[in-house]
């Protein structure tokens, strides 16, 4: 007998584009629950800084892969792969609709396309090395390492140059992915279009609610538990201007101009990833 095609939503688009909102909404209709694809939210205590949905926010609608991993460690996008396969699985067993949301589209494209993602171990010994050199020294390693895949990843994202160092040392290069699609999905994809200048201003206004509800108090406490500086600065933009500030390197205005041109950029960045895409079908809201 024939296995039935399963239709699975997934909502794309920049960051303070409404995307949750939208997923929510979307999840009532459909009798559906909201699987998070976001690389930082992944992460406990990590809330108010990544805008992770709450509890009042959810509005009854179950949503997964929030709170599931130790910021301290990295959490790789096979690890989310893994269990958001899982997660897929059981959503349709309780008879309910799959809705994949969120702005990490390594994340997305893993989940869609069914890449098989190169199975290297951390190398702690290269890491440690790696962990003391800026952005821009990573950048070149990965360029002269492999410069076709340089082209293509997120020069400003130390996690993911370092990871990719890490599989370009251990295999020559980084390998071309191959794409194993599971036949019995049917992903539909849905990105949040909205204007450029709209946007810059809800992020900006987003950003000072954001201080205003205890995004400063959030990163002291997560620094108390534990998590590095250094740490923060490769979790990126909140983390990375935030522990700036508290370590007395940039002053509270500094942090709000830079941190707010950086989201912005991260912004475009997403969007010119989403783009590329012709399966996606843009909405306004």
């Amino acid at each position: 007998m024939k296995k039935k095609i399963i239709k699975t939503y997934v909502i794309v688009g920049p960051t303070a584009s409404g995307k949750t909102a939208y997923s929510i909404k979307l999840a009532k209709k459909l009798n559906g629950e909201v699987i998070s694809a976001d690389s930082r939210q992944v992460y406990r205590g990590m809330n108010i800084g990544t805008g992770k949905v709450t509890k009042k926010e959810m509005a009854g609608i179950p949503h997964h892969l929030l709170d599931v991993a130790d910021p301290k460690k990295v959490f790789t996008v096979a690890d989310w792969q893994k269990l958001a396969n899982q997660k897929i699985e059981e959503i349709i067993a309780r008879g309910k609709t799959p809705i994949i949301v969120g702005g990490t589209g390594f994340y997305i494209q893993a989940i869609v396309d069914g890449l098989v993602l190169p199975e290297v171990p951390p190398n702690k010994k290269l890491r440690a090395e790696l962990a003391k050199k800026s952005v821009a020294e990573l950048f070149a390693i990965l360029k002269k390492l492999d410069s076709a895949y340089a082209k293509k990843i997120d020069s400003q994202n130390p996690v993911r140059l370092i990871r990719a160092i890490e599989i370009a040392t251990a295999l020559g290069k980084m390998p071309e992915l191959k794409k194993i699609k599971n036949p019995n999905y049917d992903f539909k994809i849905i990105g949040i279009k909205i204007d450029q200048e709209k946007l810059n201003k809800k992020i900006y206004q987003r950003l000072i609610e954001r201080l205003k509800h205890g995004m400063i108090t959030e990163v002291k406490k997560l620094h108390a538990d534990g998590l590095s500086w250094k740490r923060m600065e490769e979790l990126g933009l909140e983390y990375r201007y935030l522990a700036r500030f508290l370590q007395g390197k940039i002053t509270k205005p500094e942090m709000i101009e830079q941190l707010y041109k950086e989201i912005v950029k991260y912004a475009k960045r997403q969007m010119t990833w989403f783009k590329k895409d012709k399966r996606i079908k843009w909405i306004k809201i």
